[in-house]
């Protein structure tokens, strides 16, 4: 498939950057589409302590098949507006993973 990348992705030098809404506290994980120009993400796990963080990074490593170490939060460790790089993926790769529909 051939299309440009949303700006909630783009490519960096070793990778790309991924901007995130998260909803920490819900029910389960799950990509919940697109908000005010990032991708919203629900967590399960509470946001105290950084576990929101860690579960957000975990379940990114699973949908896109790389490992949890390739995945690092760049800004927005308190809030719930992120922006992630992940090392080794290109933009459309992700947004691919992500967005499977709407990147057709």
């Amino acid at each position: 498939m051939n299309y440009e990348p949303s700006s909630f992705v783009q490519n960096v030098e070793d990778g790309c950057t991924l901007a995130v809404r998260v909803h920490p506290g819900a029910r389960k994980n799950d990509v919940a589409g697109l908000h005010a120009g990032a991708v919203k993400i629900s967590i399960a796990a509470p946001p105290t302590d950084g576990r929101a963080n860690e579960a957000l990074i975990a379940y990114l490593a699973a949908l896109l098949k790389v490992p949890r170490t390739r995945i690092s939060l760049v800004s927005g460790a308190s809030g719930r507006s992120k922006v992630l790089r992940i090392t080794g993926k290109s933009a459309a790769e992700v947004q691919a993973a992500l967005l499977p529909i709407e990147s057709c």
